[in-house]
């Protein structure tokens, strides 16, 4: 019933920069918590970055100072701006978002995930 969907990922080189955005539609009330993940090949799904309904972010200490998470609740959207970005950056991102359903209850959702890919 609430459908997570991720734009903006992209081939660019290193040093450069990527907006990625997430967009919730369907039927709730609220979004609680925002979340990025990312998972490189190998790699386990590892949180990038938290931003609460209350405006509190979190980083991943790999991507703090470089990446920037923010919310429009009027448009139920995160976004991340990325900067600086290095090879090791290099995965599919995803998007998570903790949704008010009508009946109040928080249940968790997941965008389809966008690839990333730094390259020199």
């Amino acid at each position: 019933q609430v459908q997570l969907v991720e734009s903006g990922g992209g081939l660019v080189q290193a040093g450069g920069s990527l907006r990625l955005s997430c967009a919730a539609s369907g039927s709730f009330r609220s979004i609680n918590n925002w979340a990025w993940y990312r998972q490189a090949p190998g790699k386990q799904r590892d949180s990038v970055a938290i931003i609460s309904s209350s405006g509190v972010t979190n980083y991943a200490n790999s991507v703090k100072g470089r990446f920037t998470i923010s919310r429009d609740n009027a448009k139920n959207s995160v976004y991340l701006e990325m900067n600086s970005l290095k090879l090791e950056d290099t995965a599919v991102y995803y998007c998570n978002g903790e949704v008010r359903g009508q009946d109040w209850r928080l249940r968790s959702y997941w965008g389809q995930g966008t690839q990333v890919t730094v390259d020199s």
